[in-house]
């Protein structure tokens, strides 16, 4: 038997993740300057570095390793199904959507992390068989479970965990699994 490189997005995603998790370990500097997104100043150039850079960021090794293990289980189907180039591209605007309603939301709020990614595989995986003009019952419910937990928490909890790019991350799901 030989080991086959089965989603090269995925597996890669996964690696520059723990790259920049082993790196910026040893400086918090490293983290804030590049892999964390926050409203700055449109005349810095790393702004725009930042709108995609914060998804390879994550704060500690549990935030890692609980990202990593979703997308390491979710982003292969997703891969198989759409392509290296279209999963690109939707983490590529999911990241991108998640930042900019992050910095014109919350002014004073940094983020991190590949959680919008994850919910937003999360809801293209639930859509595996979606025929012409019909939505499954069980995207229906993910959907509505995962969008009523994510409100709750925003408005019961007081923790550092930005829901509202997990939300952002289910509707871009949700839009790409539907657009085909």
């Amino acid at each position: 038997m030989k080991i086959k490189i089965n989603a090269p997005v995925t597996i890669g995603f996964v690696l520059m993740c723990l790259i920049v998790l082993l790196i910026t370990q040893t400086s918090q500097a490293i983290l804030m300057k590049y892999f964390v997104t926050y409203r700055s100043s449109l005349m810095d150039p790393f702004t725009y570095i930042r709108l995609i850079s914060y998804i390879f960021g994550h704060s500690d090794w549990s935030h890692f390793t609980s990202n990593m293990t979703f997308i390491l289980l979710l982003g292969p189907m997703i891969e198989e199904k759409y392509g290296s180039k279209k999963l690109c591209i939707m983490i590529g605007i999911t990241s991108i959507i998640g930042a900019l309603l992050n910095s014109l939301l919350f002014s004073n709020t940094a983020l991190c992390g590949a959680s919008g990614i994850v919910f937003m595989m999360m809801i293209v995986s639930s859509i595996t068989s979606v025929k012409q003009k019909e939505i499954p019952l069980t995207l229906i419910l993910v959907f509505v479970i995962f969008i009523g937990k994510e409100i709750y928490s925003a408005i019961i909890e007081d923790d550092s965990i930005s829901q509202l790019t997990h939300i952002a991350g289910g509707f871009c799901g949700a839009y790409f699994g539907l657009k085909r």
